[in-house]
This record gives C-alpha cells, sequence and structure tokens, in this order.
C-alpha cells in the first residue's frame, strides 16, 4: 500500500510538473506574438508618418530619429540606412542599462523599421505645414508607442536618457529636454528657423501621442504584488529583472471562507520598458496575482538600481 500510495504521489507531482512547464510554454509563445504584432504595427505606423508626412516636407522629430532626418537633409545619404546607425549606440546602452531581451527586441524593431523604408513607399498626403506637423507627429509618435507596448523601441533616446540619469544624477526628462534642444538648434541652423519650428510641434505630437499609445505610463513605474507564490516572483523580479525590491507582511480581508491570510507584499520599481516582460513572466508563475501599478516621475537611491547578472 504505501509503494501504491507513492507512485500515485510521484504520478500526481510529474502530471502537475508537465502542466506547469507546459502552461509556461504556451505563456510564452503568446506573449512573443502578442509584442510582435505590436512591434510590426508600430513599424507601419512610423514608416507611414515618415514618408507621407515628414521626409517629403523636410521635417524632423526629436531623438534618434530626428538626428536620423536632420542627417538625411542636409547628406546624401539614405534615412533606412541612417535610422540603423545612429541607434547602434541606444542599442549598445539598452543591453547593458535594461538587458539582452530588450536589445534584441529593439535591434529588431530598428531593423524593420530600415527595411520597410527601403521597400515601402507610402504617398505623400499633404503638404500644408500645420498637418504635417500634426500628423506627421501622430504617426510617428503611435509607432513608438506601439513598439514599446511589444516591448522594444523604434527610437533610442529614451535609454541614453535613463544611462544619464543614472550616471550624472538628472532626471530622466530634464536629459530628454536637454537632447532635443541641441537637435532643434541643430535643425535651424542647417535647415530653417521655421522648419525648427515645426519640428517642435512635430516633436510635441508624437511624445504626446506616445504617452497615450501606452497609457501614460511615466519614466518609471512602482509595482505592487501581492500572491501565494510570492517566493518565485521574488526569484524572477531578482534574477531575471535584475531588480532590487522589498518584501513587507500583509494580511487579506475575511472573504466568503472566513480565512483571513497572510501574505509576503512585493515592492518593486521598474522602467516602463520593462513592463512587457514583468507582465508575461507574472502571468507563467501566477495569473491570479493581484497587481497594483503606480506611475513614478523619477525616483532617488539604489531601489532602481539593477544588481549584476551572472548569465
Amino acid at each position: 500500500m504505501p509503494d501504491k500510495k507513492k507512485k500515485s504521489h510521484d504520478f500526481k507531482s510529474n502530471l502537475y510538473s508537465y502542466w506547469k512547464k507546459s502552461r509556461r510554454f504556451r505563456v510564452g509563445i503568446f506573449a512573443d506574438i502578442h509584442d510582435a504584432l505590436f512591434i510590426i504595427a508600430g513599424i507601419f505606423s512610423a514608416a507611414f508618418g515618415l514618408e507621407s508626412f515628414l521626409l517629403p516636407n523636410s521635417f524632423i522629430d526629436g531623438g534618434a530619429t530626428g538626428i536620423s532626418l536632420l542627417i538625411s537633409e542636409i547628406s546624401s545619404i539614405p534615412l533606412y540606412i541612417l535610422i540603423i546607425l545612429v541607434n547602434i549606440p541606444f542599442i549598445f546602452l539598452g543591453y547593458k542599462v535594461i538587458g539582452k531581451q530588450f536589445a534584441v527586441k529593439a535591434s529588431l524593431a530598428i531593423i524593420g523599421l530600415a527595411i520597410v523604408l527601403a521597400t515601402v513607399h507610402f504617398p505623400e498626403v499633404t503638404e500644408d505645414k500645420l498637418l504635417v506637423a500634426v500628423f506627421g507627429g501622430f504617426f510617428l509618435g503611435a509607432g513608438i508607442g506601439l513598439s514599446i507596448r511589444g516591448g522594444g523601441v523604434l527610437d533610442g533616446t529614451e535609454v541614453l536618457a535613463i544611462y544619464l540619469s543614472r550616471k550624472l544624477r538628472t532626471k530622466i526628462g530634464d536629459n530628454i529636454i536637454v537632447i532635443n534642444i541641441i537637435i532643434f538648434l541643430a535643425a535651424a541652423y542647417f535647415l530653417s528657423l521655421e522648419t525648427a519650428l515645426y519640428s517642435m510641434l512635430t516633436y510635441l505630437s508624437a511624445s504626446k501621442t506616445l504617452d497615450f499609445v501606452v497609457d501614460g505610463i511615466e519614466e518609471y513605474t512602482g509595482v505592487t504584488i501581492i500572491s501565494a507564490r510570492s517566493e518565485e516572483i521574488r526569484l524572477m523580479i531578482t534574477e531575471k529583472l535584475g531588480r532590487g525590491l522589498t518584501i513587507y507582511k500583509g494580511h487579506g480581508g475575511y472573504g466568503k471562507s472566513g480565512v483571513h491570510n497572510e501574505y509576503d507584499i512585493i515592492y518593486a520599481v521598474i522602467t516602463r520598458l520593462e513592463i512587457s516582460k514583468l507582465n508575461t513572466e507574472l502571468e507563467k508563475i501566477d495569473p491570479n496575482a493581484f497587481v497594483v501599478m503606480n506611475s513614478i516621475n523619477d525616483t532617488k537611491g539604489g531601489m532602481i538600481k539593477k544588481r549584476a547578472l551572472n548569465h
């Protein structure tokens, strides 16, 4: 009898282990498809904004895309080549600051945008400068926002801003403003003051659209997680995301069953570029976990610093 009970227990344990691995595999596949669709949609939206609005009218945007557009205007180098070349340093920084998975997705997204710009030709929609600035920025911002929803980026300026904020102890938003001021001053010098002013309007339209697409997520997001599998989640955040966290005790309210549960409540601060990966990993571990996310304008100290990963 003991042997039968042991075999039955081993069978159930193996069955549960197989189900758990199978579920994690399915969640991972669906997450990859979900991210790929967002990135593809972002690529075509950004390419449409560039080719149908900005390029024919010599307008630029902020960030790495703006640098690429500016160099393309004052040289004979095609934009699709510059998109890749200008973003290479940002991808390298992204690998060091955020992680390998982000760098791979960002690389694929940027290469995809370059391929679409080189092979797909969108018609010019309008020559009205105001419409070009507003809608060119709208489609470009939507494209960048959709790529962020997919876990990648089409413009690596935010990675540089995060890096500078850690090195110089400055705010990310301030870093982005300084970078774009330099770009627009260069546009005023090499192109014209009027073009630079319209390009600033393009940037404002793009940035507001980006914020809308990613649901107003700020640079940092505070995440509170309540789950019966808090230890697995703790290991996932520290090992896979490389983030520090805080654990504190909590008591659940009385439910219908009258059980007063105790929990290890996890609190961590991540960047908005890591939200997609966090949600995927939480879905694998505990799809019923209670998660609260709060937008954070900025942070100071060691809470957001990533520890060195060994893999």
